[in-house]
C-alpha cells in the first residue's frame, strides 16, 4: 500500500523538490488534471479483502458475543489491534512512523470513535438480538448515506448512474432481507444497527475532509486505540464487567474475537481506511452492498444453510448494482472524490 495523495509536491525519498526551467516566455500555469487517475492493482486488492473478510466479520461477531459482553469484547479487539500496529510501526519505522501533528491526532480520533464505537460498537451491541445476516443486510444502508453526505455536505452532485446503481443495490437487499424480517426480531437491535450505519457513514465522510495523518497505518493504529477507549467506558459504564466471568468465555469465542483481531481490524480495516483516500466514496461504499452476499454464501459453504430462490435473485441485483458503481467509478475524465478533497 501507499501513502494517500498529498496536495504537497510529490518527491521520493532523499529527493528535492523540483525548480521550474528558466524560460523568456511568460510562465503560463498549467491548469489542474481533474482527470481520475486508473485505478490500479493495489486498489482492487483492499477492496477484495475489504469485500471478503469484512463480509465474515458478522457472523465472528455472533459468535463472539454468546460468550462475551458486546462493548468490552468490541474495546478487547480494538485495543489489541491498535497496540500490535503501533508495536509494527516503531519496529519497522520507529517513533517517526508515530508521529502526527495535533490536528492530526484529533482527527484521527474524532473518525475512530464515530466508525468504531458508534459504527463497530453499535453493531456489536445490535448483534446480540439480531441474527448476523440481518446485520450485514441493515448494514448495506451504508452507501446510500454515503451518496447524501457526498451531495450535500460535500457539493459533489452523484452521477446518475450512481444513483441508480445504490438503488438497484438497495432493491437487490430488500429482496435478500425479505425472507429475514418475516420472523421476531427484536426492533432495539434493528433501530441500534440503523443507527451505527448512520454513524460509520458520517464517519468515513469525515475522514475526507479533516487532516487526517499521512501514514495510512499511523492513522489505523490511532483510530483503533481511541474507538476502543471509548468502547471499553461504554462497556464500564453500561456495567459490562459486573458478573462477567473471564472462565466462562468459550474457545469458540476466543477464536472468533483472535479472528476479529487479525483479520477484521489488522487487515481489513487497514485497507479500508488506505481505500478512503485513494479510491471514490461510491465505489469504496460498494463493500456494504458485497458483504451480505458473502455472508450468505459463507453461511452456505460452512453452516450448510439453504441457498433459496430469493436469496439467489437478491445477490444477483446486488451484484449488478456493485457492477454499475464501479464501471462509473473507473470512467476516464471523471472527477475523482478521493483526491479532490484537501487536506
Amino acid at each position: 500500500m501507499t501513502s494517500p495523495a498529498s496536495s504537497q509536491p510529490a518527491t521520493t525519498p532523499g529527493s528535492t523538490p523540483a525548480t521550474p526551467a528558466t524560460s523568456t516566455a511568460p510562465a503560463t500555469p498549467a491548469a489542474p488534471d481533474k482527470r481520475t487517475p486508473r485505478l490500479g492493482g493495489a486498489v482492487w486488492l483492499a477492496l477484495g479483502v475489504v469485500y471478503v473478510v469484512w463480509g465474515s466479520t458478522y457472523l465472528a461477531i455472533r459468535i463472539a458475543v454468546e460468550t462475551m459482553p458486546s462493548f468490552l469484547s468490541a474495546a478487547a479487539r480494538f485495543l489489541t489491534a491498535g497496540l500490535l500496529l503501533v508495536g509494527y510501526l516503531l519496529v519497522r519505522q520507529g517513533p517517526a512512523g508515530l508521529r502526527v501533528s495535533g490536528r492530526q491526532l484529533a482527527s484521527a480520533a474524532l473518525v475512530g470513535v464515530l466508525l468504531l464505537t458508534g459504527g463497530n460498537g453499535l453493531v456489536v451491541l445490535g448483534e446480540t438480538s439480531v441474527p448476523s445476516g440481518l446485520a450485514a443486510l441493515l448494514v448495506a444502508a451504508v452507501p446510500l448515506w454515503m451518496v447524501v453526505l457526498t451531495a450535500f455536505g460535500g457539493g459533489e452532485r452523484p452521477k446518475r448512474a450512481e444513483l441508480v446503481g445504490v438503488l438497484l443495490g438497495l432493491v437487490g437487499l430488500g429482496v435478500l432481507s425479505a425472507p429475514a424480517i418475516g420472523g421476531s426480531v427484536e426492533p432495539l437491535g434493528v433501530i441500534l444497527i440503523i443507527c451505527a450505519t448512520l454513524t460509520w457513514a458520517t464517519g468515513s465522510f469525515a475522514s475526507k475532509k479533516v487532516p487526517m495523518p499521512g501514514n495510512v497505518l499511523a492513522a489505523s493504529a490511532y483510530q483503533m486505540l481511541a474507538g476502543g477507549f471509548c468502547d471499553l467506558l461504554i462497556g464500564l459504564v453500561r456495567g459490562e464487567q459486573r458478573g462477567f466471568d473471564l472462565s466462562a468465555v468459550s474457545g469458540r469465542s476466543w477464536l472468533a474475537l483472535v479472528y476479529l483481531v487479525l483479520f477484521g481490524s489488522l487487515l481489513a480495516f487497514t485497507a479500508y481506511a488506505w481505500l478512503l483516500r485513494s479510491a471514490p466514496l461510491t465505489l469504496v461504499a460498494t463493500y456494504a452492498y458485497v458483504n451480505p452476499v458473502v455472508a450468505v454464501l459463507l453461511g452456505w459453504l460452512v453452516l450448510a444453510e439453504p441457498l433459496t430462490g430469493p436469496t439467489l435473485a437478491g445477490g444477483a441485483i446486488v451484484v449488478a448494482g456493485v457492477c454499475l458503481v464501479v464501471s462509473v467509478s473507473r470512467r476516464p475524465g471523471r472527477p475523482s472524490k478521493a483526491t479532490s478533497a484537501r487536506r
